[in-house]
């Protein structure tokens, strides 16, 4: 998807990719949206490994969980703009995507209740959106001009000025 847009994953396309007999994956995924779906839940699957919960500081973590995928997994980020974009047409994709976010939402709010963030299951949503905007803006607008010391400062600066926020709003 990244290299060749939604219109380019196809079965054929994927078992290419893959070195695979022709056949091979449309036997798996009969439709179109199987294999939508499943590209959603392999980004998850990638995702969810991708986090460590534990051990650092968890404001460092979110900055460097962010600086991190929109560095070294920039391709995975353009195919969940894609498939994002795709799931508003198709309600079967659509409940992929969202069980996805919630997943991800939960998690990002273990971290942010370690950070005394009132309420952080409610405030997951608007920093997983900062989140996904700073990432997209660096894959595809002029966030791509920074240089990665830059971007990061730039990230750190966004997520401890949103994090302060969620504290100060919610006690004051």
């Amino acid at each position: 998807m990244a290299t060749r847009g939604l219109r380019g994953l196809t079965h054929r396309a994927v078992d290419a990719e893959a070195g695979l007999p022709a056949g091979s994956t449309s036997y798996y995924l009969r439709t179109r949206d199987a294999l939508l779906a499943a590209c959603v839940d392999r980004m998850l699957a990638r995702d969810v490994s991708g986090m460590p919960l534990a051990g650092a500081d968890p404001l460092d973590l979110i900055v460097t969980m962010t600086v991190t995928l929109a560095r070294t997994r920039p391709d995975d980020l353009i195919a969940r703009y894609e498939l994002s974009l795709e799931a508003a047409r198709r309600p079967e994709l659509r409940t992929a995507i969202d069980e996805g976010g919630r997943q991800l939402r939960a998690m990002l709010a273990q971290l942010l209740a370690t950070l005394d963030v009132p309420a952080p299951d409610q405030a997951a949503w608007p920093v997983a959106a900062m989140l996904d905007g700073l990432m997209y803006d660096r894959v595809a607008g002029v966030g791509a001009t920074l240089t990665p010391a830059a971007y990061e400062t730039a990230v750190r600066r966004a997520v401890t000025a949103l994090i302060t926020g969620l504290k100060t709003t919610s006690t004051g």
